[in-house]
């Protein structure tokens, strides 16, 4: 009895370690445990499991031959595969599929696969023709997500914001994908995405814009690194004839650098230019975008025709004078009046938290796939900052922003208050609480300057 204990006690423990440690460091017992075991299973079934799967082919008719040459019946051929290798939340297998097989077919089959091989999803990827990549993933990674320990791509313009649910992190790239438009109820997640952009953004040399028309209340925190906030609809709309004044001079700067003369550069774009020359990137962040659609009275429906038509010129035209969009609600439609679909239209990335009705669901991503709007209508309230992101190109995912709470991100912003980038044009509109916080000290001051584009 006694030799029984001793045998038993040091098993015992060790599977009470492994238990607390797949609880608490998922990613350690991945390694350790997970990845061993995932990746055993998948090596010893493989053929079985493609064939069951539907996803093998007929064997060629040299290996028929030799299979009836030796009295044996050729077995049908699965999809050549490499090795599984590991990555930080499952494994990753390429493929290279056979004559007749599409990505499809194995987009299809991806949920009998997570089972058969005990994995929490199977994610499928096509690499380039005739080639694909399984990713399996080991479990829940949008459970609990942690920010991005590495810094991803480089430039001043890309921010890991969320964790996909195949364990990448989405990227937001305002070269990529200029304008992005965000939306979610309350109690969302939709306010931690933002924090998270604008503490990525505040780090880096951008110019930061913001419009809240609830009198400053959402970006009021953040004010210490705006260089201009807008709180009510009159000021938004004199803070848009701004911005397009500053676009315009930008692309006057371009036009002056790409017309004739030994220092001519040909470029269509403010990142054609000589760095020396070249103005800070501008990111406009409008918070609640259904307030700058309400109007009460006549006056108010001109001022607002004309701020929606403003914000489509910066849509359409901004990109190339390095001027980006964050347009944020909590609801948007063609209910909201002229314009709203038009501006959706140059939004081109989309990510919709759980919205408190399908119309706005339908409205963020029908477009690129009605899968994801499906998809976004199904978030469940008790998982805060899970959203469906969506681009352009039709492809789509569910991803997580890490939790990040209102006091830390104001005193990031605090924090980098010196780094706000002089912009001239928008002095008149610097929140007060700003000024402040830079001290009188912020005219010496190392910081990014916006290269002059004035007349």
């Amino acid at each position: 009895m006694t030799d029984a204990v001793r045998v038993l006690l040091p098993v015992l423990l060790v599977l009470v370690v492994l238990l607390a440690v797949r609880r608490r460091m998922p990613v350690v017992f991945w390694w350790l445990v997970g990845y061993p075991a995932v990746a055993l299973r998948v090596l010893v079934s493989y053929r079985a499991t493609m064939d069951a799967c539907g996803l093998t082919v007929p064997a060629s008719a040299v290996r028929r031959a030799t299979a009836r040459m030796i009295g044996r019946q050729a077995a049908p051929v699965p999809p050549r595969h490499s090795f599984p290798r590991p990555t930080g939340s499952g494994l990753v297998m390429r493929l290279r599929m056979a004559a007749g097989q599409a990505p499809e077919d194995f987009a299809a089959s991806a949920d009998r696969l997570r089972h058969a091989w005990g994995a929490h999803a199977v994610h499928v990827r096509p690499t380039k023709p005739g080639r694909l990549e399984l990713r399996l993933v080991g479990w829940d990674v949008l459970a609990e997500v942690r920010p991005a320990r590495h810094r991803l791509g480089d430039g001043p313009l890309r921010l890991p914001l969320a964790l996909r649910e195949d364990g990448e992190w989405h990227v937001r790239d305002f070269r990529t994908v200029p304008h992005e438009l965000i939306l979610g109820a309350t109690q969302s997640g939709k306010s931690v995405y933002l924090r998270n952009l604008l503490c990525g953004l505040a780090r880096r040399p951008v110019v930061l814009v913001g419009i809240d028309c609830k009198w400053g209340v959402e970006l009021a925190p953040f004010a210490p690194r705006l260089s201009a906030l807008a709180d009510t609809p009159d000021r938004a709309n004199e803070l848009l004839d701004v911005l397009l004044e500053e676009m315009e001079a930008r692309f006057r700067l371009i036009g002056l650098r790409s017309g004739a003369g030994p220092d001519a550069v040909l470029t269509s774009d403010v990142w054609g230019l000589p760095e020396a020359a070249r103005p800070v990137p501008v990111v406009v962040v409008v918070d609640e975008v259904a307030e700058l659609f309400l109007a009460a009275s006549k006056d108010d429906e001109k001022r607002r025709d004309a701020m929606v038509t403003k914000l489509i010129r910066l849509a359409q035209l901004g990109r190339a004078a390095g001027i980006f969009l964050e347009v944020c609600g909590q609801r948007f439609g063609a209910e909201l009046g002229k314009g709203a679909t038009m501006l959706r239209a140059q939004l081109s990335g989309r990510i919709c938290h759980r919205v408190n009705d399908e119309a706005s669901a339908n409205m963020a991503l029908a477009d690129i796939s009605p899968d994801a709007a499906l998809a976004a209508t199904a978030i469940p309230a008790e998982r805060p900052g899970v959203a469906v992101v969506g681009d352009s190109s039709g492809g789509w995912s569910r991803v997580r922003s890490p939790h990040l709470t209102l006091d830390d991100a104001a005193a990031v912003c605090r924090d980098t208050a010196a780094l706000v980038p002089e912009l001239p044009r928008l002095d008149a509109f610097r929140p007060a609480v700003a000024v402040e916080s830079a001290g009188p000290s912020s005219s010496t001051a190392a910081v990014p300057t916006a290269r002059p584009v004035t007349e």
